[in-house]
C-alpha cells in the first residue's frame, strides 16, 4: 500500500549500506505494537499457532515460527521503522501510514480494530449542523491528515498539535477535533458530534519493499501470512455437519453454501449421508432454517481453526 511516494532523500538501504545492510541474513525483523492493537495481534498470532515467549522487560519476544526476530513498538514508531529500514515487516494501522506519508507493501489486512478518523464538534458550534466558514481551530494528532481534509473541504482553519486526549480541546482549547473513533462513545461522553469522516482504519501487516526482494525472507514472510490469513478466513466460517436422508440430499445440497463441494459420507445402514460444510457464519441462522425445512436431521455446528485453501 503507498500513502504517498518516498522523498528523494529517503533511507539507505541494503545497496548503499543502510539500515537493511545488517538484515541480509534472511532473518526477519518483525515489529509488534504495543497498547490497544496487542491484545488482537498476539492472539490471532496463537490462533496460527505462533507461540510468544517474552523476555524479563516484555519488549523482544521470541517467536515459536522460525526466522523472525520481534521488538514490540508504538504502532507510529513501527510505521517510522519501516521506513527507515530497520524493521522488515510489522502492524499498524493504516491511518498511522497515511499519515506519515510512507511508502510501504501492505501484506494483510486483518479487519482487526477498526476505527474511523472523523472530525468531530459541539453542536453549539456548528451553524445549521455544519462548520461554520469562517476561520476556526482543530486539534488532532493527525496533522497531515487534517490539512489534507482542511483544503479538500475548504475550510479556513488552524490546526492545533494535541499529544492525546484529543477530545478534551474543545471549546477553550480548539472548536473542533479530527480523532481516531471506535464507537463514538468518548466523543460523545464529551459532548461531540461527528461531522465528517476523514478516512477508515484497521490493523495491518506491513512491509518495507526492500524486504520482499530477499528470496529467502519473502518465503518466510509469505508463509507468515499464509498462516494469519488461513485463521482470518476461519473466523468468517464455521462447520456445519448434519444427516440427509438419500432422498433429500440433493434438495439440502442446494441451498448449503461451501467452499468448493461439500463432504459426504455415507451413514451405517446406507439409510442416508453425514454431510459437512463450512458455511459463511454471517449465515448461520438462515441456513439452519434451510437444512431443516429440506430433511435435514441432527445438525451440529462448531468452530473452525484455519482455513488454508
Amino acid at each position: 500500500m503507498s500513502a504517498a511516494s518516498l522523498p528523494v532523500s529517503g533511507p539507505r538501504t541494503i545497496a548503499d549500506g543502510g539500515p537493511h545492510a545488517g538484515h541480509a541474513n534472511g532473518l526477519v525483523h518483525l515489529a509488534l505494537p504495543k497498547g490497544r492493537m496487542q491484545e488482537n495481534i498476539l492472539k490471532l498470532l496463537r490462533d496460527a499457532g505462533i507461540n510468544l515467549t517474552f523476555d524479563r522487560r516484555g519488549y523482544r519476544p521470541r517467536l515459536s515460527l522460525e526466522g523472525f526476530e520481534a521488538k514490540i513498538l508504538k504502532p507510529q514508531n513501527i510505521v517510522e521503522m519501516l521506513h527507515a529500514g530497520s524493521r522488515d515487516i510489522g502492524f499498524a494501522g493504516a491511518d498511522w501510514v497515511a499519515e506519515k506519508e510512507v511508502e510501504l507493501v501492505q501484506l494483510l489486512d486483518t479487519g482487526l480494530d477498526p476505527v474511523r478518523i472523523v472530525c468531530a464538534a459541539s453542536t453549539e458550534f456548528l451553524e445549521n449542523g455544519r462548520l461554520p466558514k469562517r476561520p476556526f481551530r482543530v486539534a488532532t494528532e493527525y496533522e497531515r491528515l487534517t490539512h489534507g481534509w482542511i483544503e479538500r473541504a475548504g475550510y479556513d482553519a488552524r490546526v492545533v498539535r494535541s499529544y492525546g486526549a484529543t477530545e478534551v480541546f474543545p471549546p477553550e482549547d480548539a472548536d473542533c477535533i479530527v480523532d481516531n473513533t471506535a464507537t463514538g462513545a468518548t466523543l460523545k461522553a464529551n459532548g461531540l458530534t461527528i461531522i465528517d469522516e476523514v478516512m477508515t482504519s484497521s490493523t495491518r501487516l506491513y512491509a518495507h519493499p526492500r524486504a520482499m526482494e530477499d528470496a529467502v525472507k519473502r518465503r518466510t514472510v509469505e508463509h507468515f501470512v499464509l498462516l494469519l490469513q488461513s485463521v482470518l478466513d476461519a473466523r468468517k466460517r464455521v462447520m456445519v455437519e448434519f444427516n440427509v436422508g438419500r432422498a433429500d440430499l440433493e434438495s439440502v445440497i442446494a441451498v448449503v453454501p461451501c467452499m468448493r463441494e461439500p463432504t459426504m459420507a455415507p451413514l451405517h445402514g446406507d439409510i442416508g449421508f453425514a454431510v459437512k460444510s463450512a458455511v459463511p457464519r454471517a449465515e448461520l441462522p438462515d441456513i439452519i432454517r434451510r437444512i431443516k425445512e429440506r430433511g435435514g436431521t441432527d445438525i451440529v455446528v462448531f468452530e473452525i481453526a484455519q482455513i488454508v485453501a
